[in-house]
């Protein structure tokens, strides 16, 4: 993952990017995953986005040496906060948001102080979410282990993420708490409609028959992607 930095940041078209771990189990855990990892990059549009995640490296060197390999092309609809300092996701051109799948996208730097409080809510977060019917992907990302987490999810419209994030559940009550104990030193958060996915994930594409407004992508096999 290291390595992959030079790489990315040569890549034709590339904005705002992070390389990402994962965490075990529903993702969202302290605990590192050293088998699924990420990338995440801003183009200036979907079209580039489709040919980088197929073609360009390090994509193409990360699917040639994995099992299984999941994209989503995205398109951002709102944004609050930012990102290493950055305000990336810029929504101004964005439509209004379509019927259909929903990707919402939270991260936040927490300050040494708040850590263990807050990750003492995450039990009971990971429980709530991996019991959710409605949800049709999550995982959950970092840059750094404890400090700088991401979670990612996707749902099949608006009301039914909604429900999850403001319905009083423990997801909610650890963000209220963060903010009004200064946990988060920074904090981003965005949602997004799914525009296209390509590959599987956990041996299935999460999004089959369920999303019409999101269109399904050729996948390269590891001889092409090579």
């Amino acid at each position: 993952m290291g390595l992959a930095r030079p790489s990315l940041a040569r890549a034709p078209g590339i904005g705002f990017r992070k390389l990402l771990g994962s965490g075990v189990g529903e993702g969202f855990t302290p605990r590192p995953n050293w088998s699924v990892w990420a990338i995440l990059a801003e183009w200036p549009d979907a079209e580039r986005a489709r040919a980088a995640t197929a073609r360009d490296a390090p994509f193409a060197a990360w699917r040639a040496r994995a099992e299984e390999s999941f994209s989503l092309v995205l398109a951002p609809l709102s944004r609050r906060g930012r990102w290493s300092g950055a305000a990336p996701f810029d929504p101004a051109q964005a439509p209004p948001a379509p019927p259909g799948p929903i990707a919402a996208l939270t991260r936040a730097t927490l300050r040494p102080r708040g850590l263990l409080r807050f990750w003492g809510r995450e039990p009971a977060i990971s429980a709530a979410i991996g019991a959710n019917p409605d949800v049709l992907f999550k995982i959950g990302l970092g840059e750094t282990p404890w400090l700088q987490q991401v979670t990612f999810s996707v749902w099949p419209d608006a009301a039914a993420m909604d429900r999850f994030a403001r319905g009083g559940g423990p997801h909610a009550g650890a963000i209220a708490a963060a903010r009004r104990n200064g946990w988060f030193a920074e904090e981003l958060y965005a949602r997004f409609a799914v525009v296209s996915r390509s590959g599987t994930w956990q041996g299935r594409d999460p999004l089959a028959g369920r999303l019409a407004g999101a269109t399904a992508d050729a996948v390269p096999d590891q001889g092409e992607a090579a």
